[in-house]
């Protein structure tokens, strides 16, 4: 039942991405913060259809600290899921990503209209330089940041390595971090097909200012908040029991 339940929520991601991924390309003369209002759509209604079709809802604590202006968001790094329900919970905003992904047919259109800040990874100086540069343009713009400080998607219950190349650019740019704990990847896991019914938690913290402290001390913080939130709400969905499987 539950594969099949997928496969219908599979089916209205084949027939919606290329719509969108049509949509990107006609909305390029937009600016970015309009682009990314409009794919944002595409999230929402994937969300709608992974509710009807699985079942998976998910639901937010701590929307009050949200800030109003520019920020940094910091996530835990479970799933695909956040991928998208990040464009739901928090104002326009980019992601800095792998540029590989943008050669992704359709998928990649969608991105390249938001805006991402895509570096090559095997280039570790000039991604540092592009990090800098393009993170202060697209915050002049009025687009938030999202940075997964683990580098990669880590299984329910693990923890991965915080790197400090969003703290440094934090401090660089003087933005507040804003940290996100969730547990999706107990409902929908890393690399996994099926996506299992129930509901995600998904915690913001307080905004953590970069102010007199240095980009080690910046990242231990938001390591602190997030993996002290992760100890309260993992254990929650199917795939955890499960072993993470």
């Amino acid at each position: 039942m539950i594969w099949f339940r997928s496969v219908l929520y599979s089916l209205g991601l084949v027939v919606l991405t290329p719509v969108f991924a049509l949509i990107a390309l006609l909305i390029f003369p937009l600016s970015a913060v309009n682009r990314n209002k409009i794919i944002a759509w595409w999230s929402r209604l994937m969300f709608a259809w992974l509710k009807i079709t699985c079942g998976l809802s998910f639901k937010v604590e701590g929307a009050e600290n949200i800030p109003h202006g520019p920020a940094m968001i910091m996530c835990k790094h479970q799933s695909a899921w956040e991928t998208m329900a990040l464009q739901l919970i928090f104002p326009p905003q980019v992601w800095v990503l792998k540029r590989e992904l943008l050669k992704i047919p359709f998928f990649g259109w969608g991105l390249s209209a938001t805006s991402p800040i895509a570096i090559d990874r095997g280039q570790r100086a000039q991604a540092q330089r592009q990090l800098m540069e393009q993170g202060r343009d697209r915050l002049n713009k009025g687009l938030w940041i999202v940075i997964f400080p683990e580098g990669t998607r880590i299984k329910p219950g693990e923890r991965g390595q915080y790197k400090q190349g969003g703290a440094r650019l934090a401090k660089d740019l003087d933005v507040p971090i804003v940290p996100v704990a969730m547990n999706s990847g107990e409902f929908w896991p890393k690399n996994s097909f099926c996506k299992w019914p129930g509901e995600i938690t998904v915690r913001i913290g307080k905004p953590i200012l970069p102010e007199g402290k240095n980009s080690l001390a910046l990242i231990n913080e938001v390591e602190a908040w997030i993996e002290g939130e992760m100890e309260q709400i993992t254990g929650r969905g199917p795939c955890y029991r499960k072993g993470g499987e």
